[in-house]
């Protein structure tokens, strides 16, 4: 696995390939996200058309350094892609539940070598922290 932004692509598709989460009655679950929400690090143009691909509406705000890039180029700078600031504070909800997960030290400073116990880990993790509500 890479490090950095190099890398941040490539695992992007591997955790969307893998997405999976239960619909509203009957059938099989959803595999497609409906949008995808994620901070300024992410706006790259493989993550954005990677998600658009998979019919998902990428949520993610235009870093400022590429708006005043775009801004200088005028016309030729193009259109800013389209961002909805009520469905990016959404993203709350996620980095709360993150930031219970890093509560678990194993998990936070991620000492597993290998991914599945990493995983198992974050299953545990996530299980106990359901029952406790």
């Amino acid at each position: 696995m890479q490090v950095g932004q190099a890398g941040d692509a490539p695992v992007f598709e591997r955790v969307i390939s893998r997405l999976c989460t239960p619909g509203t009655g009957l059938g099989r679950p959803r595999t497609r996200p409906l949008a995808v929400l994620a901070d300024r690090a992410y706006f790259s143009r493989a993550i954005r058309s990677h998600s658009r691909r998979r019919g998902a509406r990428a949520v993610i705000p235009q870093p400022s350094d590429q708006i005043g890039h775009r801004l200088r180029r005028g016309r030729l700078g193009g259109r800013p892609p389209s961002f909805s600031s009520e469905a990016y504070k959404q993203r709350n909800r996620v980095e709360r539940c993150i930031n219970r997960l890093k509560q678990w030290r194993g998990l936070a400073t991620r000492t597993d070598e290998r991914a599945i116990a990493y995983q198992a880990a974050l299953h545990l993790a996530g299980i106990l922290i359901w029952i406790r509500r």
